[in-house]
């Protein structure tokens, strides 16, 4: 499949009077935006709001961030399943709003949810604290269930990326990425000479409000399969979880993922990048031994020499990620695991809950124990006191004096497992 990825890049976000984009402006008209992405029973109220990359704002608790894109030519609509038909994505041509993240917000759905400060030490940890954010604080009707209120939330923010990016489809791109991997035969004999690389994508699926979905359907009842990572880049797989803030990979993520942007990079000079094995994430031992079993087959099956293994998430998916290296190394293949830790406050403790000798080349996004002192601002969208309750907070993490101390794990994006952050450690 081959992509071209038209980027608009977008300095600035401000209300007006027409959704538009004007000189690397996006212009966006309030009502009409509200018009678009209300109507749900499950919600009271909606309300937008703009964050600034400076601006003394805090958001949380944040659910999800979205990247406005638009499909121009080629099958398919962005985010497959989900807000456009099942018709299978990763070709022709997308636009996307660089710049520019819809963050959804509202009272808290489950604990782990997280923060996003525009300006201050938190800032530092979070890469959304760079981006042009449209945030979009939705309430729900009382006594809603929390997998009601979760979907809800998620859908507006689909809704409110899908609006937004239809700007993009008309606009000429500043720049234009050009992504290709060939049918699996053509592939392989293109580059013979070079180490053939996958990508292992582990997917957050542990339960009730940890769930990813691949084209719409929910990847707790999928079996490891194989996608053009062209797809991943069109929207076939999003967020739908409330895994720890830290290290979840929000929708925007999953658009964005860096492991297949640098796999991609080197493509066809160092390595010969063959496709991404997504899987999942199990509760139950027997789920975990097959989704582990089936990504070693497809590893093997696939002939490769080498693959990189992302993880979403800490603790329980410590055990896949385990057992993915294991088993792959096994069939003898070469793995490179790419995690975070929580080592402890101090950094003493044992970084991850599973450990194995041929676990010996990793690549850690942080510790997510380490502690935080974040500063009062002036605007807080969302619920400032969730942060007293969500992971990585505890109570009292409000000070009097309006200050916050909390975890890293409590900051969006601060550790996560595809590298789209600006944590790492070096071992001695």
């Amino acid at each position: 499949m081959r992509l071209e990825l038209g980027k608009i890049n977008i300095k600035d976000v401000q209300f007006g009077e027409e959704t538009k984009v004007v000189d690397g402006v996006l212009f966006v008209n309030k009502e009409e935006m509200l018009a678009e992405i209300g109507g749900d029973e499950h919600v009271k109220s909606i309300d937008i709001d703009i964050a600034r990359p400076g601006e003394s704002v805090r958001i949380t608790p944040v659910k999800d961030v979205v990247e406005p894109r638009v499909k121009v030519e080629g099958n398919g609509g962005i985010f497959p399943g989900i807000i456009s038909k099942v018709d299978t994505v990763g070709e022709g041509r997308t636009h996307a709003l660089k710049g520019v993240a819809v963050v959804t917000t509202g009272k808290i759905v489950g604990f782990q949810e997280g923060i996003v400060d525009m300006v201050g030490e938190g800032a530092k940890y979070t890469p959304f604290s760079k981006t042009n954010n449209v945030v979009i604080t939705a309430e729900p009707v009382d006594g809603l269930k929390q997998h009601q209120h979760e979907k809800a939330v998620r859908m507006i923010g689909f809704k409110a990326a899908t609006y937004l990016g239809k700007v993009a489809k008309d606009l000429t791109p500043d720049e234009v990425s050009v992504y290709e991997t060939k049918p699996l035969l053509e592939q392989l004999a293109e580059y013979p000479e070079l180490p053939k690389v996958g990508y292992v994508y582990m997917l957050q699926t542990q339960g009730l409000l940890h769930d990813t979905y691949v084209y719409g359907v929910d990847a707790k009842q999928i079996v490891p399969t194989i996608l053009y990572p062209t797809e991943i880049m069109d929207g076939a797989v999003v967020s739908g979880n409330c895994v720890s803030a830290c290290d979840k990979n929000p929708s925007y993520v999953h658009l964005n993922n860096g492991v297949i942007e640098e796999l991609y990079a080197k493509h066809g000079t160092e390595l010969n990048f063959v496709g991404v094995i997504i899987t999942n994430e199990n509760v139950y031992l027997a789920d975990k031994e097959r989704s582990s079993n089936w990504t070693s087959k497809l590893c093997r099956y696939l002939g490769l020499d080498a693959v990189i293994v992302s993880q979403e998430g800490f603790g329980n998916p410590d055990t896949d990620l385990i057992m993915n290296c294991k088993k792959i190394e096994n069939q003898g293949v070469k793995t490179v695991i790419v995690t975070d830790e929580y080592a402890g406050r101090d950094g003493s403790s044992q970084s991850l809950a599973d450990a194995d000798p041929k676990a010996d080349a990793v690549v850690t996004g942080g510790n997510a124990n380490g502690v935080v002192r974040l500063p009062k601002l002036d605007k807080v969208i969302g619920h400032l006191e969730v942060v007293n309750v969500i992971a990585g907070g505890s109570d009292g993490a409000l000070k009097e004096d309006g200050t916050i101390e909390v975890e890293v794990q409590a900051i969006t994006g601060a550790t996560n497992e595809t590298g789209f952050n600006y944590l790492s450690a070096k071992g001695f």
